[in-house]
């Protein structure tokens, strides 16, 4: 999963107004970015109700070409308080022989804005790093019985580890174990990353 840049590590209590509030950042990048945004997706714990998270909200961007995508938004998203991170690969889970150049991103934070502090993903459509985002986000909606034992391992691991990229690292094989679980469940119901994304109707620049 991303790698969170947030200065602190805090874990949170699960806020019902993240749900409105990531709707809203959606709404408004999709605007903001289309047509080259073809999707644009609230993700990440914050996405998921009664989750605990760190209060940063994590959205994904859909896109044909990375690079093209990189050009064009750097200046609308330069103005709406994001800058452009260095990080360019998504864990590949393990076990999984794919090619890691399957797994690149480009990735914009935003923090000390007016406006949410947000992790931007921006994730060639089709590709299996977006394709994740969306399974474990999905899958916890589903499951709400599991959203309390995840939420308390963020919890301990954030109290347990001295920074952000250490949590991460110690995150993603948990995250793996959700997957590997999700998988099962995606084939069993017909889950498609496509019946999940949001179909918004707002108006598109030319």
């Amino acid at each position: 999963m991303p790698k969170d840049l947030s200065p602190d590590l805090v874990v949170a209590d699960a806020d019902p107004v993240w749900t409105s509030r990531g709707t809203a950042l959606t709404d408004g990048l999709h605007e903001l970015l289309a047509p080259l945004a073809l999707h644009v997706e609230h993700i990440g714990s914050t996405a998921v109700p009664g989750m605990a998270a760190k209060p940063v909200f994590d959205i994904q961007i859909s896109v044909r070409d990375l690079q093209e995508a990189q050009d064009a938004f750097a200046g609308p998203l330069a103005d709406h308080g994001f800058d452009l991170a260095p990080y360019r690969q998504d864990h590949v889970p393990a076990g999984s022989d794919d090619d890691p150049a399957h797994w690149t991103k480009r990735l914009w934070i935003r923090r000390g804005h007016p406006e949410p502090d947000v992790n931007l993903h921006v994730r060639a459509a089709g590709s299996p790093n977006e394709r994740l985002a969306l399974l474990f986000r999905d899958w916890l909606r589903a499951h709400p019985e599991a959203v309390p034992a995840y939420a308390r391992f963020k919890r301990v691991l954030a109290g347990a580890v001295p920074d952000l990229a250490t949590y991460a690292d110690v995150k993603d094989p948990v995250v793996d174990l959700v997957v590997a679980v999700a998988e099962p469940w995606a084939r069993a119901t017909g889950w498609r990353p496509s019946a999940t994304m949001t179909v918004r109707t707002a108006s598109r620049r030319a």
